[in-house]
């Protein structure tokens, strides 16, 4: 494919604040290098109405540093473009009139040109902010939330890609492909917890999200927790056994989703005469039995979990048993891109791959915890505004950045979503 154009940032200021400079550059440039294995059509076009363009992407994570923070804190600051306050406002209602999100594929203006450069106007004014001898304190904290949202978009732009490549009868890989050692699965154990009063949420200075607080208490029963997430090879014996033409296993929406989407397999699977392939981020490949499965909706998990005489874990129960898990794991920084079988042994009674490879769903509906209070003014928007017919996925995947994963990080899509890398653990009573 033919690289997107590529672009240089202006050398920064001289900076007291250096160390926040390079950390606000390094993300900046993580997100540029993503885009660059695609071509310009592919940063163009928009394959569903969930998912959006890279281009899209790249302007809507500047558009937030210069809608939060420089406008409002940095004096004199001129927009690069008026109308973008309209194109690349995703949902701030507070913020004004947005750009219809399923039409965003129709945006062929600006193009990707002009979007490198807005990044490179924002970038130097908000490096002259951070450079300012009297930088106000609230403009540090939104920095901050709008470093951990443009890694939330990086996730975002390798999933969109994923689907719109996927959408291409050649089948085009978004890197090389790489050979996939195959490694036999470990056997999973069930990890007992005994019943009792546990604390749950976001404490200390580190930075969260505001959906992970307050940090409260509550009463969870004695269960136990699969070590491992469930494979694909797990997923294959699903399916030989009839899973996705048995209507009890399924809840009835998600026997409607079924039906109505022709499901027969996780989202990228293909039955050929020699067996199950697969569309990666690398190409098509022979799906690996090991690796943990990835790409299904909260409705095949809870259905797998129904036939496996299991149930999904809920989100308390999930932060409990990976408190004590290796962080350690297959991220983005790591260039799979895609799921991977676990090399060693987890230590006794730990949860192995809580972080990395997949998302994991939650029996948890995404609601407020007890005393929940969104943050004030627009960015107040940013995650109450969405606590309602969604579900709580834990852990992060191969596509999250390791920086920005945490046991009390609550991740949300609604139950038919397919496209994220997700899959699930199973949990049992005691």
């Amino acid at each position: 494919m033919d690289p997107v154009p590529d672009s240089t940032y202006a050398s920064p200021r001289p900076d007291p604040r250096g160390q926040r400079s390079e950390t606000y550059l390094s993300i900046r440039g993580a997100t540029r290098a993503l885009a660059a294995p695609l071509s310009v059509e592919d940063c163009a076009i928009q394959s569903m109405p969930d998912a959006s363009p890279v281009k899209w992407h790249l302007a809507h994570t500047t558009w937030f540093f210069e809608t939060f923070v420089l406008v409002p804190h940095q004096p004199g600051y001129r927009a690069f473009a008026p109308e973008y306050r309209v194109l690349f406002n995703s949902y701030y209602n507070s913020v004004g009139d947005r750009y219809p999100r399923p039409e965003r594929g129709l945006l062929s203006r600006p193009g990707l040109e002009e979007v490198f450069a807005y990044r490179r106007h924002v970038d130097e004014a908000l490096l002259g902010l951070l450079a300012a001898d009297r930088f106000p304190a609230e403009a540090g904290a939104l920095i901050e939330l709008g470093l951990h949202h443009e890694q939330q978009h990086q996730e975002l732009i390798l999933t969109d890609a994923k689907h719109l490549l996927s959408r291409n009868p050649l089948k085009p890989a978004y890197q090389k492909q790489w050979p996939l050692t195959e490694i036999r699965a470990r056997e999973p154990r069930w990890i007992a917890f005994e019943k009792g009063l546990r604390e749950v949420g976001h404490s200390g200075q580190e930075f969260c999200f505001d959906n992970e607080t307050p940090r409260h208490r509550v009463w969870l029963d004695a269960f136990r927790i699969a070590s491992h997430p469930v494979t694909h090879g797990d997923f294959i014996d699903f399916i030989e056994d009839g899973g996705y033409r048995r209507p009890e296993l399924w809840l009835s929406a998600g026997w409607d989703a079924v039906r109505a989407g022709g499901w027969e397999a996780p989202l990228y699977w293909e039955r050929r005469e020699d067996g199950w392939q697969v569309f990666t981020l690398h190409g098509e490949v022979p799906v690996d039995r090991n690796t943990p499965v990835c790409h299904v909706s909260f409705f095949e998990a809870e259905a797998f979990a129904r036939w496996a005489s299991a149930r999904l874990p809920t989100e308390a129960e999930w932060e409990v048993a990976a408190r004590d898990a290796s962080r350690a794991g297959n991220f983005l920084e790591s260039g799979a891109l895609h799921p991977l079988a676990l090399r060693g042994a987890p230590a006794e009674g730990r949860l192995a791959q809580a972080f990395g490879d997949v998302w994991e769903w939650t029996r948890s509906d995404y609601g407020p915890y007890p005393g929940y209070r969104p943050a004030a003014g627009a960015v107040g928007e940013y995650n109450g505004k969405f606590m309602c017919g969604q579900y709580v996925l834990r852990g992060g995947s191969c596509v999250t950045p390791a920086a920005h994963v945490r046991a009390t990080y609550r991740n949300f899509f609604p139950p038919h979503a397919r496209w994220q890398f997700s899959g699930l653990r199973l949990a049992r009573e005691a």
